[in-house]
């Protein structure tokens, strides 16, 4: 029997990290370092230098590996994705064949391993392949949350619901009717542009809780360039960006 350790890291930051989630770190025989190549390679730095500040248990291993990326050429999203992850899967199993002294391993998982992550539907694949596997969660800070805090704002207004979605849903469906908040993950796309922007306020933030942090908020109408002109910059200069944004408007 495996046991995967899903450990969720925040953004990096080591103020992120719980005491769960370092006592989670030291009890794996494994962990294993996902690397997104030399453009996102601060991606994988940020998570060997978590290990060299928290890990001190010497009889841990760290394997680096290789992540798949998806292929442009399939044409349809969902079985563009789900192709990525039987891929990702198959190398997660690899590197754990390769070490077969391995009963506990450990990945670190930027957030929460159980907000808009697929680390979960992959550790599935493997149970599905016929991997002997237990899962465990150490939660961890989302940029949901994160958002809210550097901006000092409540995630609702009173008595309202939240609906938290996509930038791919924004964009296909349009804003959900009854629902004053919108908090939009995954939206490389900028979908706000296609809002109409009379009352809607905006949120947003990239790199939380890392030293290049950048927030902008405002009416959607005068936000919007300063976001595209700063979202553009910030990804040219470090070669990836995270950002995540809440849209707000009264009902």
């Amino acid at each position: 029997m495996i046991t995967l350790e899903l450990i969720g890291i925040g953004t990096g930051n080591p103020d992120h990290l719980t005491g769960q989630a370092i006592a989670a770190l030291n009890k794996a025989d494994l962990v294993m370092i996902p690397s997104k190549g030399a453009q996102k390679a601060d991606l994988a730095d940020l998570r060997y230098a978590l290990c060299r500040q928290f890990l001190t248990n010497p009889e841990t291993a760290v394997a680096e590996f290789t992540l798949p990326t998806r292929d442009p050429a399939t044409p349809d999203y969902t079985a563009r994705v789900n192709d990525w992850h039987d891929a990702i899967a198959k190398v997660w199993a690899d590197v754990i064949t390769a070490h077969p002294q391995a009963r506990r391993v450990a990945l670190l998982v930027w957030g929460d391993p159980s907000l808009y992550d697929s680390t979960l539907r992959i550790a599935d694949r493997l149970r599905a392949a016929g991997m002997a596997l237990e899962v465990n969660v150490v939660p961890g800070l989302t940029s949901l949350q994160l958002l809210t805090a550097a901006h000092a704002i409540a995630l609702n207004t009173l008595a309202d619901p939240v609906l938290v979605t996509t930038g791919r849903h924004l964009r296909d469906h349009g804003w959900p009717a009854g629902i004053p908040t919108l908090a939009v993950m995954l939206d490389g796309e900028n979908s706000f542009q296609k809002l109409a922007t009379d009352g809607v306020h905006i949120y947003w933030g990239a790199y939380l809780g890392m030293p290049q942090q950048l927030l902008i908020s405002g009416p959607l109408d005068t936000a919007t360039p300063r976001i595209l002109a700063t979202r553009a910059a910030a990804r040219a200069q470090h070669g990836w960006i995270m950002d995540i944004y809440l849209l707000r408007r009264a009902l």
